[in-house]
């Protein structure tokens, strides 16, 4: 059976300069069973309520501005999953989370940058579900519960964002070794919270983990680790690692 992931997506540049994350995302997805289908929750489809992409051939969607040309030129053709997208839709409404299906939704980056990484053939179908960012933690528990079983018919749940995400903090002359603490600090309560599978304290994170506000002005890049955690189960470390000083970059799996 497929585990859940979550991801850290960083930077969209990470299409062309994929770093350490690169190699540690084509190894991943190496190691795993091919999937019949990849189902994304990212950070850049924030909604008031549930919705799944239910396009035959989604577009990549360049979803934002000032970089360099080369990356504007990145497409990711994946098929889209239409059926499949209605059949989720009716699960989470059979399980009290309402869903509908949109048609018309590209993929953004928070999707096609790291399947770029991992399935760069695009030969795999992918629909994307929304994150209704402003009902929380818990909300994002109930709907990756909802859907675990997805992943035994070899359909693997992604939730994209990034474990730490303050735009206005970042260094962006800082090496790969740099660090600031305050992200340090965040980003290990995180783990040692999920490592002992404290739903309570990780739900509640805003008030107890340090830094909080810090790291995550906004906390749309953090709750698609939860849709994750939800639908999966043991949690395992993949990768680790910062970029810019305060951007991290870690890499989880739920079997």
């Amino acid at each position: 059976m497929l585990p859940s992931l979550y991801i850290s997506h960083g930077s969209p540049m990470l299409a062309l300069e994929p770093g350490a994350s690169g190699p540690a995302l084509a190894t991943l997805a190496a190691s795993l069973p091919r999937p019949t289908a990849i189902l994304v929750v990212s950070a850049h489809w924030e909604s008031d309520r549930l919705l799944l992409s239910g396009g035959a051939q989604p577009q990549t969607w360049h979803d934002f501005y000032g970089f360099p040309p080369p990356l504007y030129a990145v497409q990711y053709p994946a098929p889209g999953a239409p059926d499949l997208a209605r059949e989720i839709a009716a699960l989470l409404s059979e399980a009290g989370l309402p869903a509908a299906v949109d048609d018309e939704r590209p993929f953004d980056h928070g999707t096609w940058v790291p399947l770029s990484l991992m399935y760069p053939e695009a030969d795999i179908p992918v629909l994307q579900l929304s994150l209704p960012s402003r009902l929380g933690p818990a909300f994002q528990t109930r709907v990756g519960q909802a859907l675990a079983d997805l992943r035994q018919r070899g359909i693997l749940l992604i939730g994209s964002g990034s474990i730490t995400h303050n735009l206005g903090e970042l260094d962006w002359r800082a090496g790969p070794d740099v660090v600031t603490p305050w992200a340090l600090e965040f980003r290990d309560w995180m783990v040692q919270h999920l490592q002992a599978d404290d739903t309570d304290a990780l739900h509640d994170y805003r008030r107890q983990a340090p830094h909080a506000a810090r790291n995550h002005p906004r906390d749309e890049h953090l709750l698609p680790l939860y849709f994750a955690r939800g639908a999966g189960g043991r949690f395992g470390l993949v990768h680790s690692g910062f970029t810019l000083g305060a951007l991290g970059m870690d890499i989880y799996r739920f079997d």
